[in-house]
C-alpha cells in the first residue's frame, strides 16, 4: 500500500477504518478519508466486531472526485461505488480467504461459535462478493495463487503482479559469513503453521532461530527442542542480520505471496519451503531454494521438511545467483507494473 501510495503522492487514500500507529508508517501525515465506521474502532487492531458492518463502510467512501479508483485489498474492496465513467483497477492480495476457504477457517478458528458466526456470515457474503468482483474494469493479482483463486471464486482473469520488496534494505553483506542455523521468521500465527518448522529442525536435531511472536507461539514452544531459539521481539535489522548468517529459512506455510522469503533471499539465504502458495512464484527450486511437497497432515509435513533441512547442502546455493533474483521483486519492478497497468485502464 506505500508504494500505491508513492506512486500517487497527490492521491486521496480512503479506509472504512485506519489505525493511525499504521497508517503514519505507511503514509507519513496524509489525511486518510475515513467511514462513519472510525467511531466504532477502538484503536487496539482488532476489528472482528465490525465485519459485518464494512461492506456498506466501503460502498459510503465518497469517490466523486476521482479519475482513477485503485482499490488494495484482501475483503470488501469491490463494494465501493465508483462513479459512473470512473474506471476502477483493483489489487488482490487474495479473495476473502475466512469468506471463500473452509481450511483456513478450520486451521485460524477451530471449532464454536466464532466459527459458526463466521461460517454464516461468509456464506451471506459469496454471491454478493462475486457480484461486486465483476464490476471491476481490471484486475491484478499479487501471485499465482490469488490469480487462480480470483478464477475460481469469481469466475474472472486476473494478470500476476507480484508485490514490492525491500531489496534496498534487505542486502547481502560480504563481510558476514553464513552460520550453523537455520531460521524461521515472521508473524507466528495458526495458518503458517510455524510449529511444523519447529517440529522439522527438533526432528532433523539441527539449530532453528525462531524470530517473531503472535498467538501460536506456545504451539511452537511445546514442540521445540534444546536446539530452538526464540527471539519473539526482532528489529528490522536485528532480521535482517539473520537473513545474513542463517544457513535457509524454512517457510513452511502457504502464503498468498510471502514477503518475508524475498527479503530472506534478498540478503542471499535460500528458502526452503512447500511447492504451494506464494512460494510457487518466488523460489526457483534447486537454484534460489527447495520446494518440497505439500501435505495438509502436520506432521507428515514436518517429517518432509526434517528430511529436506537434513539433506541441506550449502555449496548448492549461490548467494549472488539469489540475490540477483530478488532484486525482480524489488519496488522499482512493482512502481512500473503498476504505472503501465494503470496506463491501460485509464486508455
Amino acid at each position: 500500500m506505500r508504494e500505491l501510495g508513492n506512486i500517487w503522492p497527490d492521491a486521496t487514500i480512503f479506509a472504512p477504518i485506519a489505525d493511525s500507529q499504521v497508517t503514519n508508517e505507511l503514509f507519513g501525515d496524509r489525511t486518510i478519508s475515513v467511514s462513519p465506521l472510525q467511531r466504532l474502532y477502538r484503536g487496539d487492531g482488532r476489528y472482528a466486531h465490525l465485519l459485518p458492518l464494512l461492506p456498506a463502510a466501503m460502498a459510503g467512501l465518497d469517490l466523486s472526485h476521482a479519475d482513477l479508483v485503485v482499490v488494495s485489498h484482501h475483503a470488501f474492496g469491490h463494494r465501493i461505488k465508483a462513479p459512473i465513467g470512473v474506471p476502477v483497477l483493483s489489487y488482490v492480495h487474495s479473495p476473502a480467504r475466512w469468506m471463500w476457504d473452509p481450511d483456513l477457517q478450520d486451521l485460524e478458528l477451530g471449532s464454536g461459535p466464532s466459527k459458526a458466526a463466521l461460517t454464516t456470515f461468509a456464506a451471506s457474503q459469496r454471491k454478493a462478493d462475486r457480484r461486486a468482483a465483476r464490476r471491476v474494469d481490471r484486475m491484478i493479482a499479487n501471485s499465482t495463487i490469488v490469480a487462480e483463486r480470483i478464477h475460481d471464486y469469481w469466475g474472472l482473469d486476473a494478470e500476476v503482479v507480484h508485490p514490492p520488496v525491500d531489496t534496498d534494505f534487505y542486502t547481502p553483506d560480504h563481510q558476514v559469513s553464513r552460520e550453523d542455523f537455520f531460521l524461521l521468521a515472521g508473524r507466528m500465527v495458526p495458518y503458517k503453521r510455524p510449529q511444523v518448522a519447529v517440529t522439522a529442525a527438533t526432528a532433523a536435531g539441527v539449530p532453528l532461530v525462531v524470530a517473531g511472536h503472535g498467538r501460536a507461539m506456545d504451539a511452537c514452544r511445546k514442540v521445540a527442542g534444546s536446539n530452538v531459539t526464540f527471539i519473539p521481539d526482532v528489529t528490522d535489522e536485528g532480521l535482517r542480520d539473520l537473513y545474513r548468517r542463517c544457513r535457509a529459512l524454512v517457510f513452511p506455510g502457504v502464503e498468498d505471496f510471502g514477503i518475508v522469503p524475498v527479503e530472506a533471499q534478498s540478503c542471499g539465504a535460500p528458502v526452503i519451503g512447500v511447492a504451494r502458495g506464494g512460494l510457487r512464484d518466488s523460489i526457483i527450486h534447486e537454484v534460489t531454494g527447495l520446494l518440497v511437497p505439500y501435505t495438509p497432515d502436520a506432521d507428515t509435513q514436518a517429517g518432509v521438511l526434517a528430511e529436506a533441512i537434513t539433506a541441506h547442502d550449502d555449496f548448492a546455493f549461490d548467494s549472488a545467483t539469489i540475490r540477483f533474483h530478488a532484486e525482480s521483486f524489488g519496488r522499482d519492478v512493482f512502481r512500473k507494473a503498476i504505472e503501465t497497468v494503470a496506463t491501460r485502464t485509464l486508455s
